[in-house]
């Protein structure tokens, strides 16, 4: 198996065990019954396998983002935390003011193809400083976290085509990542 065959395997899998492992808490969490649990986790797991099966989500060639656009991933993600839990905003006004900014970088050079592709990565950023201080508790966690959604940003450039929340997927990809290792190493 070639290496980005298997960087492609392995996004796909990394979102579908998220997913999985998500959706089982949540069922889990809402219902009493385990019979009904385990119907429902199978059922979830049967039409998110399918369906990364059967539609065509993904470019057959291999593109990974540039670094030079990733780097806006964290710093969307430091922006939207400070203006969140900082400046007291909340997460829904600071994500918005964050994307809104964003979105008018393209107009400072209208020829500039760099300053198009900037919006999206800022906007995935700012889905990661959206998250509560339980969740992040620190500036630190929130770069790490913004890091680790700008990488799955990087990887997953020509993967879940069509697919409406790929940016927001990937932010959860990266504090999940984040609270993960978070967990091992404290």
């Amino acid at each position: 198996m070639g290496k980005h065959k298997a960087i492609r395997l392995l996004m796909v899998a990394t979102v579908l065990f998220i997913q999985i492992t998500f959706l089982t808490r949540i069922v889990r969490e809402h219902y009493e019954t385990n019979a009904f649990i385990v119907i429902a986790a199978l059922l979830v797991i049967i039409s998110i396998v399918f369906g990364y099966k059967y539609l065509d989500l993904h470019h057959e060639d291999y593109a990974y983002e540039k670094i030079s656009i990733v780097i806006w991933v964290p710093i969307g993600a430091l922006i939207c935390y400070l203006l969140n839990i900082n400046g007291g905003l909340g997460s829904i006004l600071s994500m918005g003011i964050v994307g809104t900014i964003a979105s008018f970088l393209p107009l400072l050079n209208k020829k500039s193809n760099y300053l198009k592709q900037i919006p999206a990565s800022i906007y995935c950023g700012a889905f990661v400083g959206m998250s509560s201080v339980e969740t992040s508790p620190s500036i630190g966690f929130v770069l790490a976290a913004g890091t680790l959604a700008g990488l799955y940003f990087m990887i997953s450039k020509n993967l879940f085509l069509g697919v409406g929340g790929k940016l927001g997927t990937m932010a959860f990809a990266g504090v999940i990542t984040a609270t993960l290792i978070y967990w091992i190493v404290i």
